[in-house]
């Protein structure tokens, strides 16, 4: 690694990192051209109407938005020299030409490239590249900043196999940066394997089994960037979506998009996809699990046709001075016809009137009339087709659906028959009927069993692509909720079996995938860790055998030492050691979160309060000020801080209803820590990790 004992000034002419500086302060400088001639685009004379010129100014205005210059966030991290011209229109370059790799595009005033997009594929050699595969790469460059000041760079000779391969200083220092503000890109770190994932094909869906600090979060939000560029007509018109487990977690990662342009992501909970309802109750977890199973969607299907009926009398249609009448029969067979398809329900409802409309004027043109699509259209809105079609294939309203199932234990019976016992019925059935849909109690599982019934009636629309992490909470109905969201376009599923807290959390990845309708998705394993040290990691893989047989340990490439601390104090003497544990960590650099049980927040929020230490809660940036965040464990899930203190590991393991899901949330608290982890208990440890 190269960086000045000294200042550098302008005599340095052959100093090969003021150079590098200069590059970097004349991208910068274009880069505020482009900004400003996206900004002085004069569109009055162009747009036809006020609608193509409004669009054409938000459309302005994003581009204008993409190309802020973030002065703390390096205009570009690496540089390729190449040996060779680069095959393809595409390469923007030619033989013996050099490339810098960055966030986003950068050009001259006459269009050449100052620095290249990493999503470009001329950059793909920037992460693929090696001594065994150098990819006609001659030399790779790192950088390395300290507050947005080109300070140090790095060199790999990949065409020279007799140079000693030494591990990368400024990668390591990237990685090990100290987490304070909200998730950082990992854009300059990337590495092989997760760039195979992040540039996979955007028609086919990609599963990602990540243990704790493999990166798998920030590959899937990097994947959206990379398929927003590679694919952005399509997906612009389609949309994108990234869902989370939690708000927290959501704030959490919200700047990472953004910092690398792409500023049209939408984000959301599951939970909030399904808000049609307001949920105000709370299921038991046998409750929870039942209305959870995909058994639940036949039975919303069987309800959802429970209304339809056959006519027992004919049509009578009048027209002007004649009547037309269609018998039962006929009737019977279009009405049977259009149930036996499976269309949508509501889909179904408005293509009725038409077909017994069609029906009446075949009996029209029999009689020697000609009729045309006008009469067609007056038949099928004739006051007795109408009325026939109200009675056979009646509205159906999806949340007073369900809250009649859930409310009338006859009507549960008839559409669980053969599906749900009696004794899953009693448990999913509500001990007093709601009056209304909106006074009824609804809980976060009634929500998905009403959209669920949305659909049965009229089809969710599908996005282009969704980014779906910490799958591995969902619940089979979860499951299709998100499935619906993306039937004709890919997803990106992350997650951890590990890590399964939830009484429905998914046993494997193949039964998830299913229930998302994606069941060929490819599954790929990322097991080297590059967040957790190896002494945290190895230490709660112990739990591994217990929680998730199936799974390798990770493995970690931050091998410090002293990176883990475990201590046995007295039941009194427990709070002010946790105190004391968190002022040490605070006196080093970097975030520190404290982990408790939920039921022990109360406990720290006083105790917190009364030692004069300020903190803050999940979802909450930090900032240099405020870096202790009192986490409740049941959010701790996608979170990290350079520093964890992780009170009483028995009491997050008694906190959850059985012993298996409450080792993993254990397992999870003990792998949020990136620099280091206290562990302070009193009572005895769970008995693999005795």
């Amino acid at each position: 690694m190269h960086s000045p004992a000294t200042p550098t000034t302008a005599a340095d002419a052959d100093d090969p990192l003021r150079r590098e500086r200069d590059h970097l302060h004349s991208s910068r400088a274009a880069l505020r051209t482009m900004r400003e001639d996206a900004e002085s685009l004069d569109i009055s004379d162009v747009a036809g109407t006020w609608v193509t010129q409004q669009v054409l100014h938000d459309q302005i205005q994003r581009r204008i938005a993409a190309l802020a210059d973030l002065a703390h966030t390096p205009l570009f991290f690496g540089r390729l020299d190449f040996l060779h011209a680069v095959s393809g229109d595409e390469s923007e370059g030619a033989g013996g030409e050099r490339f810098y790799i960055g966030r986003r595009h950068v050009h001259d005033a006459v269009g050449d490239p100052m620095v290249i997009d990493w999503r470009a594929p001329v950059s793909q050699t920037f992460y693929r590249a090696s001594r065994k595969d150098p990819m006609d790469i001659a030399k790779r460059r790192r950088f390395g900043y300290t507050g947005g000041e080109l300070t140090a760079y790095e060199d790999e000779n990949l065409s020279d196999p007799a140079e000693h391969q030494q591990a990368s200083a400024l990668l390591a220092a990237e990685i090990e940066k100290p987490r304070v503000g909200p998730m950082r890109d990992i854009v300059a770190t990337i590495q092989p394997e997760q760039d195979e994932i992040v540039r996979a094909d955007v028609s086919g869906t990609v599963c990602v089994q990540g243990a704790p600090g493999t990166g798998k979060t920030a590959v899937g939000l990097h994947r959206v960037a990379y398929l927003l560029y590679a694919h952005r007509e399509r997906l612009a018109k389609a949309g994108t979506l990234v869902i989370g487990p939690n708000s927290s977690f959501l704030s959490y990662i919200e700047q990472v998009l953004p910092a690398l342009g792409e500023l049209e992501v939408a984000q959301a909970t599951v939970q909030e996809l399904v808000a049609h309802v307001e949920v105000r109750g709370t299921d038991s977890a046998e409750a929870a699990r039942i209305k959870g199973d995909a058994r639940l969607a036949e039975v919303l299907r069987r309800a959802v046709r429970d209304g339809i009926t056959l006519p027992t009398e004919p049509l009578v249609v009048t027209r002007g001075s004649r009547r037309w009448r269609l018998p039962v029969y006929e009737l019977t067979e279009i009405i049977e016809e259009l149930a036996g398809r499976e269309v949508r329900y509501g889909a179904a409802m408005e293509s009725l009137p038409q077909r017994i409309a069609h029906a009446v004027l075949v009996k029209m043109e029999h009689a020697g009339e000609a009729p045309d699509d006008r009469v067609q259209d007056a038949v099928a809105r004739a006051r007795e087709v109408r009325a026939l079609v109200k009675a056979c294939w009646p509205p159906v309203d999806p949340a007073k659906l369900v809250l009649r199932l859930l409310s009338e234990p006859e009507f549960l019976a008839r559409c669980a028959e053969g599906i749900l016992d009696e004794q899953e019925q009693r448990a999913i059935a509500r001990p007093k009927p709601a009056r209304s849909v909106k006074t009824a109690p609804w809980t976060a599982a009634d929500a998905v069993l009403v959209d669920e019934a949305r659909d049965l009636v009229q089809r969710t629309p599908s996005l282009g692509h969704v980014v779906l992490d910490e799958a591995q909470d969902l619940s089979p109905m979860q499951y299709r909720a998100v499935g619906r969201r993306c039937t004709t376009g890919s997803a990106t599923v992350l997650g951890d079996l590990a890590q399964g807290t939830t009484p429905w959390a998914t046993a494997s990845w193949p039964e998830a995938l299913h229930h998302l309708g994606k069941a060929g998705a490819h599954v790929e394993e990322l097991t080297t860790g590059f967040r957790v040290p190896e002494q945290v990691i190895a230490y709660a893989s112990r739990l591994l055998p217990a929680i998730a047989p199936g799974l390798a340990p990770a493995t970690s490439i931050r091998t410090g030492q002293d990176s883990l601390t475990i201590r046995h104090v007295g039941a009194d003497e427990l709070v002010a050691a946790v105190l004391t544990a968190c002022r040490e960590a605070l006196a080093r650099e970097g975030s520190t979160g404290l982990i408790v049980a939920d039921a022990r927040v109360p406990l720290f929020e006083a105790a917190l309060a009364g030692a004069g230490l300020a903190f803050l809660t999940p979802g909450t940036e930090t900032t240099a000020e405020a870096r202790l965040t009192l986490v409740p464990a049941s959010l701790a899930k996608g979170l990290e801080y350079d520093y964890v203190v992780l009170d009483e590991p028995a009491a997050v393991v008694a906190g959850e209803p059985d012993g298996r899901t409450g080792l993993r949330r254990l397992y999870v608290a003990l792998t949020r820590a990136v620099s280091g982890l206290t562990v302070l208990h009193e009572q005895p440890l769970p008995a693999q990790l005795a």
